[in-house]
């Protein structure tokens, strides 16, 4: 996957220097003054050498745009722009090939970039920022404002006017190169220097990385007030994806593997790039651009930027093949057939070498295998769970009786037509806006009760709300939140879970004194009381399913599916009888035999074929239950880094209609570890959300109707709307008096 297309030996150590590398050429010092340029296209060509400096060369940079290709290269005395094309002919002359001088006794530069017009160099020196004309000796602006020395610049490519410096004082600074000013000012990130910063065009986002694996992704809105969207752990990650290899592989003796190998090294964060090649520009592998290479001392890290994942990482040590086993220095270029190139030299010893990543080898290792999906292949099977039913009793047949037999019950010779002949009505219902804007505006504000609201949930049609509150109480509201409330009582312990029916003819309640209650309109007795000692521990989540036809809920480490019939006649005298009846269809226990924490099935719409139900376990883990054979199909160890607390499926609503697959989304929400988006059909993490607080309490989430939003709660008495193709916030939502625990989306209309 990773092969060495050159090994060039050197004069001198290049540990520390910036080298050059583009999609065609490659620069390196050679005997401190002078440069040697080589071909990437054709290695048996001659390299081209390049003098002009009379002090050591520093730092090495080639131009972003692809003609005409463009070095520029510094040492204490000059730094000088070099044009490759027209020294390659002034050699092919016989002539000695010259740059332009453009800056002169600037000190010892140690990183220079090109903006993305070529016309601008920024060159770091000190701490001191010097911004260069391309073209003429000429220094356009000068900052000094760090509290270090610095260690990296680059160019906004969306606004050339804007430019980052990272510095050891372990701060970066966005710059205004237009009004010369300092538009944001980072806190103090870490103990260890900055080294590295990249911009990512596609969602306006930055990325710095320190010496000791440390990164952080920023959102640069129009204000350039940057915004901290997530931070990664290198070393975190790579204990991760360890880890889950290990257990997929090897479960047994991995962790002791684990131990025996373990080495206390740092990663510094050399160099970064997105994973990309020159022939990608239709975007066919637009997947990719989410990808992050990641150089550093020991090897090539591949990061999911959505989920903060590792991928994969290719270690020195594995290949032993090449000439280089650490790295001082990176320099990263996509390159031609679908690949991407890398300059490196050694730590130790005087060697650069060039690297080539094939990235098809590459997305064919991270290719996922196939998953599951809301929609299933084949109908229920014969001893299915969900083929279960109540024993119907035969009914008695009285005998026939002689006379007249049935006859219309109309008297005259007329009937009214039931309307098949008539034009058709009025459409009952709206259809969910698919384009509305997330809503931001506040309608409601209602004190309620001095407990906590622990969860609500709207009604099919929109029209109706169900609170469960921590004094053990069920609210019931119009959507709008006028009039008083229907309460229904009768739990001892706080409501944790309440569902609706499809038909909206009844809801149910479950609660952590060990019960469920399914309630009725028009009585405030419940017509259904599961309780009595049938679960030994508190009913976490509890719903309907299987389009009404069954109770789904988690006790414990077990998941329970009941039959039930509602029948909410009484008799006056003996009505402590309770003639709705329950019936046990199946009880599926946990593979991990801890307690699921939290549940998620789609019950109206899909569910009539569907047969998946997702739970979540105290042991950080998600599982797969497949009820048409009654078993757990899969499971996602260590999806969280705590116990998740919440698991919400993308259900859409019936007044709005979502792409197929987009049904196969779902969110888990778990302290201190955000809230992740995962594919049922790949069982693997697509998106992190992380903008939001939650540190202690089990704030919820949830997906709107038409696909496009996610809400979560938070401890910071706000609520937080992300656009769900970016991690980065989109609206918070203020006002409240305390923390959000949990948000609900009206399925009719964007609120």
């Amino acid at each position: 996957m990773v092969t060495e297309m050159l090994s060039l030996p050197c004069d001198r150590l290049l540990s520390h220097r910036q080298l050059a590398c583009c999609h065609t050429y490659c620069g390196i010092p050679l005997e401190g003054k002078n440069m040697l340029i080589y071909s990437n296209m054709d290695k048996d060509n001659k390299p081209l050498l390049l003098t002009g400096h009379h002090g050591e060369i520093s730092a090495m940079t080639f131009g972003k745009l692809s003609g005409p290709v463009l070095l520029c290269s510094a040492s204490p005395d000059y730094i000088i722009v070099w044009d490759i094309e027209l020294c390659h002919r002034r050699t092919q002359e016989g002539k000695v090939a010259a740059g332009t001088v453009i800056g002169t006794l600037l000190g010892e530069v140690v990183h220079l970039s090109f903006c993305f017009s070529d016309e601008r160099v920024a060159a770091c020196s000190g701490s001191t920022l010097y911004i260069l004309s391309s073209k003429r000796h000429e220094v356009i602006f000068t900052f000094t404002n760090h509290l270090g020395p610095l260690t990296s610049a680059e160019f906004c490519p969306w606004n050339k006017n804007i430019l980052v410096t990272t510095s050891e004082d372990r701060t970066f600074k966005v710059l205004d190169l237009k009004t010369e000013a300092v538009c944001y000012q980072s806190f103090v990130l870490s103990g260890s220097p900055l080294l590295s910063v990249f911009f990512l065009e596609e969602n306006r986002h930055l990325i710095t990385g320190s010496t000791d694996g440390q990164l952080w992704c920023f959102s640069v809105p129009d204000d350039h007030k940057c915004h901290l969207v997530s931070k990664m752990d290198l070393q975190k990650m790579e204990k991760r994806h360890l880890q889950h290899q290990g257990t997929v592989s090897d479960p047994a003796g991995f962790s002791e593997q684990l131990a025996e190998d373990k080495v206390d090294t740092s990663k510094p964060v050399l160099k970064m790039a997105t994973c990309s090649s020159l022939i990608d520009t239709n975007n066919v592998h637009k997947k990719d651009n989410s990808w992050l290479c990641i150089g550093s001392s020991d090897g090539l890290y591949v990061v999911e930027l959505a989920t903060s994942e590792l991928l994969t990482a290719f270690y020195f040590k594995d290949y032993p093949i090449l000439s280089i086993s650490m790295v001082g220095s990176w320099s990263i270029s996509p390159g031609w057939n679908d690949s991407m190139v890398f300059l490196v030299s050694s730590m130790f010893t005087p060697c650069v070498a060039l690297l080539e990543l094939r990235l098809c080898v590459l997305r064919s290792t991270l290719a996922c295998g196939e998953g599951f999906s809301v929609f299933p292949s084949s109908p229920p099977v014969l001893e299915s769970p969900l083929s279960a039913e109540f024993k119907r009793k035969e009914p008695e047949h009285p005998k026939k009786k002689g006379g007249v037999k049935e006859q219309p019950l109309v008297f005259h010779s007329k009937v009214k037509s039931s309307g098949y002949t008539s034009a058709p009505r009025g459409l009952l219902l709206r259809d969910y806006p698919a384009d509305s804007a997330a809503p931001t505006i506040p309608h409601t504000n209602l004190s309620i009760a001095n407990k906590p609201i622990h969860c609500l949930q709207y009604s099919g049609d929109g029209k109706q709300i169900l609170c469960g509150l921590g004094d053990s109480s069920v609210l019931l509201y119009k959507s709008s939140l006028t009039g008083n409330p229907t309460v229904y009582t009768g739990h001892d312990k706080p409501v944790g879970s309440v569902s609706w029916s499809l038909n909206r003819q009844w809801w149910l309640s479950a609660s952590e004194d060990q019960s469920l209650r399914i309630w009725t309109h028009g009585s405030p007795e419940p017509a259904i009381i599961m309780g009595n000692s049938m679960f030994s521990k508190p009913v976490r989540s509890a719903q309907f399913y299987y389009l009404d036809k069954f109770l789904l809920l988690a006790s414990g480490p077990s998941l329970y599916l009941y039959l039930y019939n509602v029948d909410i006649t009484r008799d006056n005298i003996k009505r402590y009888q309770q003639r709705s009846v329950v019936k046990l269809a199946k009880c599926i226990t946990s593979t991990s035999a801890t307690d699921i924490t939290a549940l998620s099935a789609i019950n109206d719409f899909f569910s009539s074929v569907s047969d998946i139900v997702l739970a979540c376990g105290s042991d950080r883990s998600i599982q797969v239950f497949d009820m048409n054979r009654g078993c757990v199909a899969a499971a996602i160890p260590d999806a969280h880094s705590r116990s998740i607390h919440c698991i919400t499926q993308n259900k859409g609503s019936m007044f709005s209609t979502q792409a197929p697959d987009s049904y196969n989304l779902f969110l888990t929400s778990a302290v201190t570890d955000g809230v992740k988006m995962w594919d049922l059909r790949s069982l693997r993490c697509v998106r992190r959300y992380e903008n939001h607080l939650n540190r202690c309490h089990p704030c919820s989430a949830a997906i709107s109707p038409c696909g496009r939003f996610i809400a979560s709660g938070s401890e910071d008495n706000c609520a937080y709307v992300y656009d769900i193709r970016s991690s980065s916030y989109l609206h918070k939502l203020q006002k409240h008096s305390d923390t959000v625990l949990s948000v609900a989306f009206n399925p009719a209309t964007p609120q």
